[in-house]
């Protein structure tokens, strides 16, 4: 039987993505969609969203829905996942899901005790150059995996991003906005599990006009076999291009047995196996376009897909990546991780 979908907040534009992806798959179907925002209302007269409600609290009455799907402002996000919850819906968002582990307990606690279900749209996984890598690793093809650094900054496209990003208390900071991503993808890459928060720091670089936006956001982390990982995920790639460079999500292993680099822009994995005399041409296994959402899906249906995302997976990985910006935050580290 088709889900129903409610969409509550439109503010960012991977929301905009799912409500597409519903309509060019079967599953699943939009049935309302809330956006409280009065400019981004008009803003959405020609998108092809029929927005139904004005109020939240309206529209969690009258639609008759499963799933609620959060594409709102970072910093209310978990208050509209809780109230989901509460109403017996299932709920997916955009990262992050929320802006504090205060929050993210809420949530996980009205999932468990309602036995419902929490999706995230982590697509960096479903990508081909990474799905590839993870086989590669999983192959063998580094042997143990000891060192990996992650590059994910972005464009800060100021002036061209909604207005709330630079709204004082909306964002939440950068390392949650962005490395959970990385903090997700790693462990279910290398079959490795993370530790520690060894060190991070997130700071205003560049953007003068908003001193309190970290712009700038990296951090290093223990992985369970000793391993170190280092990562940037700071909003300082060049406008124009940051979406486009070879460095966009470049992963970085070295193993016992090689090194192996791919990106997200990338065509191909780069391989280097310990005592050839030259690297491979890794040709990128077939990519899985919306994967996190057929395993939101599946695991509504109570058949959750082993390999990839569900509730447990999705929480855990937001509550390290919250673990990570709160050691930025307060200069708290080392920090143990969740496990």
């Amino acid at each position: 039987m088709s889900k129903k979908v409610a969409f509550i907040g439109l503010r960012h534009g991977h929301v905009k993505g799912l409500y597409k992806l519903l309509q060019e798959r079967g599953g699943a179907v939009a049935v309302a969609a809330c956006e409280e925002d009065a400019g981004t209302r008009e803003s959405l007269v020609d998108s092809g969203i029929a927005i139904t409600h004005n109020s939240y609290e309206a529209m969690l009455t009258d639609a008759d829905c499963d799933i609620v799907a959060c594409g709102d402002y970072y910093a209310v996000r978990g208050e509209r996942l809780e109230k989901a919850l509460e109403a017996g819906k299932h709920v997916i968002a955009d990262k992050p899901l929320c802006t504090s582990l205060t929050e993210l307990d809420r949530i996980e606690t009205l999932a468990r005790e309602k036995d419902l279900r929490v999706g995230c749209m982590l697509a960096l996984c479903d990508a081909a150059p990474i799905q590839t890598l993870r086989r590669l690793l999983r192959e063998g093809a580094l042997g143990e995996v000891h060192t990996i650094h992650f590059d994910g900054k972005h464009p800060l496209n100021y002036g061209h991003r909604p207005a709330w990003y630079f709204e004082e208390g909306k964002h939440g900071g950068t390392l949650n906005d962005i490395a959970i991503h990385a903090i997700d993808a790693i462990p279910w890459i290398t079959g490795i599990d993370l530790a520690e928060v060894t060190a991070a720091r997130a700071w205003n670089a560049r953007l003068k006009e908003c001193p309190f936006f970290q712009d700038a956001a990296v951090c290093m982390l223990l992985m369970e076999n000793g391993g170190a990982v280092t990562g940037d995920v700071s909003y300082l790639a060049p406008e124009g291009q940051g979406f486009t460079m070879p460095s966009y999500w470049r992963f970085s292993m070295a193993g016992s047995e090689g090194y192996a680099e791919t990106s997200a822009t990338s065509d191909a994995v780069r391989l280097f196996r310990k005592g050839a005399t030259e690297g491979e041409t890794i040709a990128l296994d077939p990519a899985r376009p919306g994967g996190y959402w057929d395993d939101f899906l599946a695991d509504i249906d109570g058949q959750p897909n082993e390999q990839g995302l569900n509730t447990a997976r999705v929480l855990l990985s937001a509550r390290r990546t919250l673990e990570v910006q709160a050691a930025a935050d307060s200069g708290t580290f080392p920090r143990p991780l969740a496990g």
